[in-house]
């Protein structure tokens, strides 16, 4: 078993469901790898949220779940207004997109985007976010 040597510090979720929301908040706090979670309902406030300062430093978290389907801005909108965001404001950031789309062509599209590191179809499960932790930050573990 791994044991977490440093958690992540700050995960944003970007989807336009409550549900959907809640359950992805509730796997992430009972795996333990997260200290904060923050919730955007749609590419707009997903970006505003990315464009805040706090104590002079852009949020960055390091790792954001985007759903496709939103109103006002869906993912693929936000991918395109993140492309634009300054470095300061991007980091590191590792970005999946997670969708409940069965057409292969968004998965493809995603998978052709530089920003996306990853593309998975919903439920987000803990087996799946723990996979995609241990892929993306194997720095913060040791066996």
């Amino acid at each position: 078993m791994k044991t977490i040597n440093q958690k992540l510090e700050n995960v944003l979720l970007v989807d336009d469901d409550e549900g959907t929301n809640f359950l992805n908040e509730r796997i992430i706090r009972l795996s333990g790898y997260v200290n904060n979670i923050v919730k955007a309902h749609n590419g707009i406030q997903a970006l505003e949220y990315l464009k805040l300062k706090i104590n002079s430093k852009h949020p960055q978290p390091e790792f954001i779940l985007l759903d496709i389907n939103m109103p006002a801005m869906n993912g693929w909108e936000f991918m395109e207004a993140y492309s634009q965001l300054d470095e300061a404001q991007k980091a590191q950031i590792i970005i999946v997109m997670l969708s409940t789309s069965l057409n292969p062509d968004d998965e493809k599209k995603a998978r052709e985007i530089k920003e996306i590191n990853d593309f998975r179809s919903k439920p987000l499960t803990m087996k799946m976010f723990t996979d995609l932790v241990e892929e993306f930050f194997p720095n913060r573990f040791s066996e």
